[in-house]
């Protein structure tokens, strides 16, 4: 079964952000970088119960699960939700940053 992706508008800020961020020192890293998150959001089309649920607190009522992308100290999270045949990414955090609490 396909999925369809939906990237909201605070993740797609804050992939936004990342990449401004990033080009200040390196504006091809940035490109690099644009790329691979977006190929890393496209795969959730395919088996996204594949990745683990996410140790954030987003309310009891939704599963929030995250892929991971990058490596060492530059993994960033990517969280998102799986309803019916859409995947809705909500979030695109830095992983050394701390889990989002209520």
């Amino acid at each position: 079964m396909s999925y369809r992706v939906v990237v909201l508008p605070g993740a797609e800020a804050e992939i936004a952000n990342t990449v401004a961020w990033i080009a200040e020192d390196s504006p091809l890293a940035a490109a690099r970088w644009l790329e691979g998150i977006r190929q890393a959001v496209d795969s959730l089309s395919e088996m996204p119960s594949r990745c683990p649920v996410a140790g954030d607190e987003f309310g009891t009522e939704v599963v929030v699960r995250q892929l991971l992308y990058g490596r060492r100290r530059n993994r960033y999270r990517i969280l998102f939700t799986v309803k019916g045949d859409t995947v809705q990414v909500l979030r695109v955090r830095h992983g050394a940053r701390a889990p989002i609490r209520r």
